[in-house]
């Protein structure tokens, strides 16, 4: 069993707290939050130690669990890695890429572990799509949002963006040859919505969307690759596949849809599928996930070089912004 403590009880935070209730791998030894008024609500409704100070809490623990906001997501990783602690830190990892790449070095001079919450790898929905995402040409993001404060002090490409591009990333195996990309602020200081277009070595293009001030939410992300389609719905947990093969020797389906595209190539069967999605709590399974990594020595699922990674991508994106006229 590890130890385990929570630096911040917002909204993200206390649900981390839920989740690592439900672990029985994990003693959960408290919190830590600033705000005095939060920290007695939490107290009473979880009935676990709020720590006064965070060194406190990190001496106290083998893991610490950080959901705190992005501003303070170095001081806080930082001060649990020099006391070799391994480190769960919410996305994006920091706030620059300075301090990213100085994390970088403080976890590999005590040699743990460190996990970033992108916590989109663990939805069930791109779980069950994973195995069939090999080789995508095209990809296309709509994550869109009604509008809410919490979450205002990034711009919505740290906010919201960061979750499809780490996903886009995770998907595609090739550098990167050409970004470019736009963002208008529209209610807050930083652009309230997005778009980006991620041009890989290998000839595939990302296109991403992301806004905090839609009508409505949506969270999907399309795949097309070599005769198939893959749609995935973050927010509804559902999945799609549209897969194109030969038609057998023995002969089509009666019931299914033929096509030929000419050429000599022979008539395709189209195949429809929508693989059962398996509920799972994906917050649960990602803190899950990294105790195992911890307890077998390996590599997390989302390491810190994927943190990394994003967040250079994402701030590449936001450069783009500076060099649109009437654009911050």
């Amino acid at each position: 069993m590890l130890k385990i403590g929570v630096l911040g009880a917002g909204h993200l935070g206390k649900i981390h707290l839920k989740c690592i209730q439900l672990i029985k791998e994990y003693q959960l030894m408290g919190f830590y939050d600033p705000d005095e008024e939060k920290a007695r609500q939490v107290r009473q409704e979880f009935d676990i130690p709020g720590y006064e100070t965070i060194e406190q809490l990190i001496d106290d623990v083998d893991v610490v669990d950080i959901v705190t906001p992005t501003v303070s997501h170095f001081d806080c990783a930082s001060m649990a890695l020099r006391k070799f602690k391994h480190v769960f830190i919410e996305k994006p990892v920091v706030a620059s890429i300075p301090e990213a790449k100085k994390l970088i070095e403080l976890a590999e001079e005590a040699d743990i572990k460190v996990q970033v919450g992108h916590v989109e790898r663990f939805n069930p929905a791109f779980l069950t799509a994973r195995p069939y995402v090999t080789s995508p040409m095209f990809i296309e993001t709509h994550r869109l949002a009604q509008f809410n404060p919490r979450g205002t002090d990034v711009p919505v490409v740290l906010d919201l963006m960061i979750h499809d591009i780490d996903i886009v990333l995770s998907t595609v195996d090739s550098g990167i040859k050409r970004i470019s990309a736009s963002g208008v602020p529209v209610v807050s200081d930083t652009p309230d919505i997005a778009n980006a277009r991620i041009e890989f070595d290998n000839g595939c293009v990302a296109n991403l969307t992301a806004s905090r001030i839609s009508m409505k939410n949506m969270r999907k992300t399309r795949f097309f690759q070599k005769d198939a389609y893959i749609s995935i719905d973050f927010l509804e947990k559902k999945v799609e596949i549209i897969r194109i093969k030969d038609v057998d020797k023995s002969g089509p389906d009666p019931f299914a849809m033929i096509l030929d595209p000419g050429g000599g190539k022979g008539e395709k069967q189209v195949f429809f599928d929508k693989p059962e999605v398996r509920p799972v709590n994906a917050i649960q399974k990602e803190l899950e996930s990294f105790y195992d990594a911890i307890q077998k020595d390996v590599s997390p699922p989302v390491t810190i070089f994927d943190g990394h990674y994003a967040l250079e991508v994402a701030h590449k994106i936001m450069e783009k912004f500076h060099n649109l006229p009437g654009n911050l």
